[in-house]
């Protein structure tokens, strides 16, 4: 069993959770360049695009973004997070950053204001996933964009280490410590999707799925990096699942 000292006092909610600096908020860099490059081709002819990176963690994601968007088009993109550690984390990388929450209008923007939304590692994080793409179908406009990256329950080894009786990689039982399963990180995990669970789930919100992508995670044992590499060309597969969706 492997803990987090910082971790040891029990948070007395989620949101104390999320502002312990020991809590990793950064995506990893092949998931996060293969993301953007989906997202630049996405708004290709797309001018003065606003672009809102929610649940930004440090802003990684949308610097990175930032650096793809196609030419010199005025584009905006807003870094939004609940967190204040995050939001002053983000503010090092991104121009603009905003405190909001996926509940209830908690997002600080007027209906259909946004041409697309990044979701990075976020919405296997959520207590109530159906309320965040509610809201986010409300400030994006019709034919706007959601970019989301989440990891795949049904990951290559996943299926091994679920037929060997071990607890899968990304799930958690515990804020506290790991438990039954390979890793080191206690990352709050609450809810895990296998790609076709995260296909209906996203179409069931009012969006057509455009295309769903794999991508490596940071986290494999470097021996077993270039399988999972390989795995990414069937998303089925793949550690992460990149999915481009548009608002109908």
């Amino acid at each position: 069993m492997t803990t987090h000292p910082e971790l040891d006092v029990p948070p007395r909610d989620l949101r104390d959770f999320y502002e312990n600096p020991a809590v990793p908020v950064a995506s990893g860099t092949p998931r996060t360049r293969r993301q953007a490059r989906i997202l630049a081709t996405a708004l290709s002819g797309t001018r003065h695009a606003t672009v809102l990176d929610i649940g930004c963690g440090d802003g990684t994601a949308a610097a990175t973004t930032a650096r793809l968007l196609p030419g010199p088009d005025g584009h905006r993109l807003i870094g939004v997070d609940w967190s204040q550690d995050a939001l002053r984390r983000a503010a090092r990388r991104v121009p603009r950053v905003v405190r909001g929450e996926l509940t209830g209008h908690g997002l600080p923007f007027a209906d259909a204001s946004a041409d697309a939304v990044l979701l990075s590692e976020v919405v296997e994080h959520l207590v109530d996933p159906d309320a965040a793409l509610d809201e986010i179908r409300r400030v994006l406009r019709p034919g706007g964009h959601l970019m989301l990256s989440t990891p795949n329950l049904a990951a290559w080894y996943n299926r091994a280490l679920l037929l060997a009786g071990v607890q899968p990689v990304f799930s958690e039982v515990s804020l506290r410590a790991i438990h039954g399963r390979p890793g080191t990180e206690v990352v709050g995990h609450l809810r895990l999707y296998t790609p076709r669970a995260l296909r209906e789930f996203v179409a069931a919100s009012g969006f057509d799925v455009v295309r769903l992508a794999g991508a490596p995670f940071h986290g494999v044992p470097r021996p077993l990096r270039p399988l999972d590499r390989l795995a990414c060309a069937a998303p089925s597969l793949a550690s992460i699942l990149l999915l481009h969706a548009r608002r109908t």
